[in-house]
């Protein structure tokens, strides 16, 4: 049978994985860790570029689930 009477029934979004408040928490310190990699051992400044973007995108997608969040669109 597809399923007996005591089983619950749940909506897909009670099954996400993970903690949302831990993750958070590692996309900055991920952020910050790439900030500290700027002065490496490199010469030209496109490592710079890169570093600094992905540490940008990471903060500006915590802030954006931040807003979703405090917004109830998530």
């Amino acid at each position: 049978m597809a399923g007996s009477p005591s089983e619950q029934v749940t909506s897909p979004d009670q099954h996400k994985p993970g903690n949302p408040k831990l993750a958070r928490a590692g996309a900055i310190l991920t952020a910050l860790i790439l900030l500290v990699m700027i002065p490496g051992n490199h010469r030209g400044n496109v490592e710079n570029v890169w570093l600094i973007s992905l540490a940008g995108l990471l903060v500006l997608i915590v802030i954006v689930d931040w807003v979703l969040r405090r917004n109830g669109l998530r």
